[in-house]
């Protein structure tokens, strides 16, 4: 009985988002519209950094970086959220589900170290823009990315591996829509307090790494700014901060409510609608606000409609 009880389910089954059928289909459609939006959108932009020669920028290249970790954690669970809206199988196999969950903390991760490094590259941009891409090179940049990747590789393996090594022996359901920390450990019988503790501590390095980087470099960027005499230089300036601080408050304002509260504030009913923005809504806005508040990617959607004779 000991060792049939502490064996591992060979597939878990995900409970969804909502039973109500009303709900159910407005979820589908909201969900399914919004996943069609991240893909073209991201996809979109990954191309037209790629094919427009003048946005070949080292601030250019990190966007095009953070459009492909949305895309990619977007991707790692929203098909299998929408068939699971109107199918009976909801169930996911052992490793499919551990797959999931190290490809969406992966890219999570990677995009909230980006910011770190778009605000950095903000700053170099703006403190000393003559020689920006010289001290931007396309080795830096690199080395910058490689950097991103590979703590969020660390990171992701640390609790993948931790995860799954715990016994599911309370039940192989789970109440959400994707594979997430939360509610596996929910459903572990195993202590958990060492996978607590490290997503307490790994979190938080990379949340302080991501926070304080973004400051810093803001606190620069402002004393920069402040010995810019020119109105129309310091608008300039402004301007090309204004959308990666809307994308890092949305970000980081929802990542910190979603992972750094204590246990008893828990809720499953409210993780799953923070985690449906956190997976969705977010990726879906990131592209969404780059191009409508960066003038150099509305003239270059405009030079492709006149290559493509829209």
């Amino acid at each position: 009985m000991m060792e049939r009880n502490y064996s591992n389910p060979s597939e878990f089954i995900f409970l969804g988002i909502t039973s109500d059928p009303e709900l159910k289909v407005m979820f589908f459609a909201l969900c399914l519209m919004t996943y069609l939006v991240i893909v073209l959108a991201n996809l979109g932009m990954i191309i037209l950094i790629r094919i427009d020669p003048q946005l070949h920028l080292p601030m250019y290249f990190f966007l095009s970086h953070m459009s492909f970790c949305d895309l990619c954690y977007s991707s790692a669970i929203g098909p299998k959220m929408l068939v699971d809206f109107f199918a009976k199988d909801k169930s996911i196999s052992f490793t499919g589900c551990a797959l999931q969950l190290f490809f969406f903390s992966l890219f999570g991760d990677s995009d909230c170290l980006l910011l770190a490094v778009m605000a950095f590259d903000r700053y170099m941009a703006i403190s000393n823009p003559l020689l920006y891409t010289v001290n931007m090179s396309s080795r830096v940049c690199y080395l910058l990315i490689a950097g991103v990747y590979m703590v969020g590789l660390i990171d992701t393996l640390i609790h993948t591996i931790l995860m799954f090594t715990l016994n599911f022996c309370r039940s192989n359901e789970i109440n959400h829509f994707f594979c997430d920390i939360p509610p596996l450990l929910s459903l572990s019988c195993s202590d958990t307090h060492i996978n607590e503790l490290m997503l307490f501590i790994m979190f938080g390095i990379i949340e302080t790494v991501s926070i304080s980087g973004v400051l810093i470099s803001y606190c620069y960027i402002f004393l920069s700014v402040l010995k810019i005499h020119s109105t129309k230089g310091i608008g300039k300036a402004f301007s090309t901060c204004s959308s990666h601080l809307t994308v890092f408050t949305i970000f980081q304002g929802t990542a910190l409510f979603m992972y750094f509260r204590p246990s008893s504030a828990h809720s499953l009913d409210q993780d799953k609608m923070s985690s449906l923005f956190y997976a969705l809504v977010i990726p879906m806005l990131n592209p969404l606000i780059y191009s409508f508040r960066n003038k150099d990617v509305k003239e270059a959607l405009g030079r492709l409609r006149n290559k493509l004779g829209f």
